[in-house]
């Protein structure tokens, strides 16, 4: 690792990382940074939570000039959650030189949306419709632009955009630095660099870290019709502070989330149904830690930066070994450690191969939790609450009380007593969901992609600190783990049948499993 001051990152730079808490540059931007300080256009392959944003945001920020009054900036991106990330990120590297970055998207009134840009940001980071909206009314103006970036350029291609992307460099001024960032790389996306790009240089990870070394893979082969109650058990043992349930399609989150709902767990659902008001409250909610898992849709949950999710489960298996690298990428970021659960029908099991065959890395099979299992993890959760109590020592003035009781009562039995109050026990109460078709591995389709940039997390600053030691261990030998190791979850050989089983209604007509719209 190199700190950032060896780049030759410029003083106000500096002092913007130092305050966000940043010196040591991770490795894609250990290799992007000088590259793109010398004028050079790049193609950086790799994942998201790498710290790629100020891979391209901090050459982009030491070129511009706060006293130039127009746009000089342009970061295109897939989604509107990605634009405002970036453009947040952005803002707060730029925050010393006096650089502002814009962000630009559908979904929000676009005479708002005008006005800001009249005054004259520095840096727009904004998603590909509404950029070309506002270059075809003349309110954003292109001739001035130094640097373009193409965040995320596979998923814009998965979502169809590549033409309004090939109409937005058009306008752009020929004597331009371009860079194209992707966790993957199609012939189309390759071709896109041929055609609008200057001899890049090209960045990659090693094809072994295509998936985020720190995240916890495994799969879970299971019966559709006990998806739900399986999820239900990993959540009760997992206690995870933030998680993401991926479903194929809107129909199916929307079930999922209800379905979380109605057995008392704080969710929310995400996809492109939701207006753009209720889309921003609930990545609000879940940010702020007010909501603990958020159910989501592939595309909706694409460019998502969030720190502290520490679980992603996969409800039904990613179309295709790209969408499998995004959804995990949502965890086992900036260092910080994660887990990825994968279900897995037996008609899903080629499907299943093909991706470990892509990421080039093998998921490790995970025997089904049952209810005796979550009941379990959830006395680890209570154990570690009187753990953290004793430790802030929050309890003196029951101490009385207590003695009292210890005098009156064997102190085993008052100790199972407590956690017994304090333990949420598993709800069963019956839920509706949808049961889809398998998906199915077209043998045909093998990937052509391979890994890409030189390693890992996000950013590094000087701690080091672990992300907190294992939960409560007692004599047990239970094949669960605590919550607070980050990489929890049950590990037993148990074959017992969740007793939730029967709780689960079933729909007679399969839900088509194919994938939805480009604004899924």
């Amino acid at each position: 690792m190199r700190l950032f001051e060896e780049l030759g990152v410029s003083a106000q730079i500096l002092q913007a990382l130092k305050q966000m808490g940043f010196e040591e540059a991770t490795p894609i931007q250990e290799s992007t940074i000088p590259l793109l300080m010398t004028g050079k256009d790049v193609i950086g392959q790799a994942q998201t939570g790498t710290g790629k944003t100020a891979a391209f945001g901090i050459p982009m920020i030491e070129k511009l000039s706060r006293d130039e009054n127009y746009v000089q900036g342009l970061v295109v991106a897939p989604t509107r959650e990605l634009a405002v990330q970036v453009a947040e990120e952005l803002n707060r590297v730029g925050q010393v030189k006096g650089i502002r970055a814009l962000p630009i998207y559908g979904g929000q009134e676009i005479g708002r949306q005008i006005k800001a840009l009249r005054a004259n940001p520095q840096i727009v980071s904004g998603t590909p419709g509404r950029l070309l909206d506002h270059i075809r009314r003349r309110t954003l103006r292109l001739d001035g632009i130094k640097m373009v970036v193409l965040d995320e350029a596979d998923e814009m291609l998965n979502m169809g955009f590549i033409e309004d992307i090939e109409a937005i460099l058009k306008e752009v001024p020929q004597e331009r630095q371009t860079l194209l960032f992707s966790a993957t790389m199609p012939a189309p996306i390759r071709k896109l660099g041929e055609r609008f790009m200057k001899e890049p240089e090209m960045v990659k990870i090693e094809a072994k870290e295509m998936t985020v070394d720190l995240t916890d893979q495994c799969y879970i082969e299971v019966l559709e019709r006990k998806k739900f109650d399986i999820l239900c058990n990993m959540l009760d043992i997992h206690s995870p502070e933030l998680a993401i349930v991926f479903g194929r399609t809107k129909k199916r989150v929307d079930e999922v989330f209800e379905a979380l709902q109605k057995r008392g767990y704080s969710a929310e659902a995400l996809h492109g149904d939701l207006t753009q008001s209720r889309r921003d409250q609930v990545m609000r909610r879940f940010k702020q830690n007010r909501v603990d898992i958020l159910v989501a849709t592939d595309v909706a949950a694409r460019g998502l930066d969030i720190s502290g999710v520490t679980h992603v489960y996969n409800f039904d298996i990613p179309q295709d070994p790209e969408s499998y690298v995004h959804r995990v990428g949502r965890t086992g970021r900036a260092g910080k450690t994660g887990e990825a659960i994968t279900f897995v029908t037996s008609r899903e099991m080629d499907h299943l191969r093909l991706i470990e065959t892509s990421i080039r890395k093998k998921i490790q099979r995970r025997q089904a939790p049952t209810l005796t299992d979550a009941l379990m993890g959830q006395q680890q959760t209570a154990v570690e609450k009187l753990l953290e109590s004793i430790e802030r020592q929050d309890y003196l003035e029951y101490q009385e009380t207590s003695r009292q009781l210890l005098e009156e009562h064997d102190s085993t039995a008052l100790v199972a007593a407590a956690l017994k109050m304090i333990t949420k026990e598993p709800v069963t109460i019956p839920v509706s969901i949808t049961e889809h078709a398998p998906l199915r591995s077209k043998k045909t389709q093998q990937s052509s992609w391979k890994g890409g940039s030189k390693s890992g997390g996000g950013y590094k600053g000087k701690s080091s600190g672990s992300s907190g030691g294992g939960g409560y261990k007692g004599k047990s030998t239970g094949g669960y783990k605590g919550k607070s190791t980050g990489t929890g979850g049950y590990k037993g050989k148990s074959s017992e049948r969740s007793q939730r089983d029967g709780n689960y209604s079933r729909s007679r007509k399969p839900e088509d499993g194919s994938r939805g719209s480009r604004w899924e």
